[in-house]
Order: C-alpha cells, then sequence, then structure tokens
C-alpha cells in the first residue's frame, strides 16, 4: 500500500510491527463475520489485518493522499472514506445502525475527540481496540483516586482495558512516547443507570472544575449553588462532602447524578 512520507502537521507515526497489528484486531474480537470501522488507516498496515480477518473494513482517513493510495490497493471487502472522524456520522458511514467494533491508531492530537465522537454516537460499537500514548490509556482505564474527565467519557460507556504496551520502535518514524492499547466493551446502555450522557456531564465537568477543591466547593462553583445545596446533593448520594473528584467511582458518579436529577425535579 502507500508509503508516502509521514506528515508531522497530522501526527502520523505509522504502526509496522505485525505482532502489535494482530494484538489490535484480537482486542476487539475481530472476527469473520463482523463489520469494522477503522480509524487512521495510514498506509494501510491494520486494514490488510482487518482485511483477512473479517467481512467488512470502512477505513476512515484524514489524509487525502493517503486515502486515494489505500483506495487504489484495496481488497473488495475495504471500503476507503476520506473524512474527518472527529466529525463524521457514523450510522451514514454504515449505511444505517448496523453492529460494527472501531478500531484505530489515533493521532496523539485527536485521540479522545475521536473516540467519543464514536462513544457518544447513537449508533455506538459492540467494541474497540484503539492504540493511543500511554497515558491516555491510563486515564482512559483509570480507577478511583486517579479518575478524570477522561475516565468518565470512558467508563460511562463500557469497560476498559489496556492489553499491550507498545514501544516506539514499533513505528515509523518512533514517537516520542510509549504507547499503548485499550479495548473497550460497550454496554448495551449508559453504565450504573445514567439517562442522558450530556447532562452526566455537565455535573461531571463541575465536578472536576477544581479538582484539588473538596467535592462540595468545586460542585457549588461549577453549578453556581450554594455551598449548603451541594452538600444536600452529595449527602443524598451518599458521599462525603469533603472527598475530591478524582476519588469518586463510576458508580458513585451515576448515584450523585441521580441525585442531582431528582433535586432538580
Amino acid at each position: 500500500m502507500a508509503h508516502r512520507a509521514p506528515r508531522k502537521s497530522l501526527g502520523q507515526h505509522f504502526l509496522t510491527d505485525r505482532n502489535i497489528l494482530g494484538a489490535i484486531a484480537d482486542a476487539a474480537e475481530v472476527g469473520s463475520g463482523d463489520t469494522v470501522i477503522e480509524v487512521g488507516p495510514g498506509r494501510g498496515a491494520l486494514t490488510a489485518v482487518l482485511a483477512e480477518r473479517t467481512r467488512r473494513v470502512i477505513a476512515v482517513e484524514l489524509d487525502s493522499a493517503l486515502a486515494r493510495s489505500l483506495a487504489a490497493a484495496a481488497p473488495p471487502n475495504v471500503e476507503v472514506v476520506e473524512a474527518d472522524a472527529r466529525s463524521i456520522e457514523v450510522t451514514a458511514l454504515l449505511g444505517g445502525c448496523a453492529p460494527y467494533k472501531m478500531l484505530g491508531n489515533l493521532p496523539y492530537y485527536a485521540a479522545m475527540p475521536i473516540l467519543r465522537r464514536f462513544l457518544e454516537s447513537d449508533c455506538r460499537p459492540e467494541q474497540a481496540a484503539v492504540l493511543v500514548q500511554r497515558e491516555v490509556a491510563e486515564q482512559m482505564c483509570a480507577r478511583p483516586g486517579t479518575m478524570s474527565l477522561v475516565s468518565l467519557a470512558v467508563q460511562l460507556f463500557g469497560s476498559a482495558r489496556t492489553t499491550r504496551i507498545v514501544r516506539p520502535g514499533s513505528f515509523t518514524p518512533p514517537p516520542k512516547v510509549t504507547s499503548a492499547v485499550v479495548a473497550v466493551a460497550l454496554y448495551d446502555s449508559l453504565a450504573e443507570g445514567v439517562d442522558d450522557a450530556e447532562g452526566f456531564f455537565v455535573l461531571a465537568r463541575a465536578g472536576f472544575s477544581a479538582p484539588r477543591k473538596q467535592l462540595r466547593n468545586a460542585l457549588s462553583g461549577g453549578l453556581g449553588v450554594a455551598h449548603v445545596e451541594a452538600e444536600r446533593l452529595l449527602e443524598a448520594a451518599g458521599v462525603e462532602a469533603s472527598r475530591r473528584a478524582q476519588t469518586l467511582s463510576m458508580g458513585e458518579w451515576a448515584s450523585l447524578y441521580r441525585a442531582w436529577r431528582s433535586a432538580e425535579g
């Protein structure tokens, strides 16, 4: 497939280690009957692995020169779409909402916007497996004590785990950072009974608006409510007012969300 030089402006680091390529496909349990959306196929190394393993591959590539080269060499079960995955309409891409898996070697500068585009879509994948910067992987898979908005942005939709650490030498050119493969098994509905992702993140952003402060203070400032009202919310959710946002589990955030929605009527 294509062998054009990487473009620094697009954060291109092409994965060349076949063992890692296989590990990404394995992480999403790609099988012969699956439809896969691959984001950032680059020169097509992962695309080729996926084409061998599955029924249909839709490869979404932002770089027009790479997209043309990939399309020219693609096997019959691979469709190449030139588009920005941060703004793609998933249902239109599939030709109607149907089961699929999402995989990709995501550019570091756009990893979370791309992933959120798919997770927050009305047509979410069954499973996802993405190669991201190790620090981003750690946030995606974080547990109480080191939680962040990135953690919640993934864990509201599914269970995330790191399956492989990837050293710079697996890429051309080698990046300056270590990477990791993260597998996300998507839930059928939002975690812990949350009924509205957009509303949930209004609350979560308020909680993390001042992460060094106690939650009673962060929520008061972030939601624009009195301290006593913030304390009532936390009490209703069974969360100590002196806790900090990063210490709450996904379940505790869900309880706090339900208490907040109930208080709003």
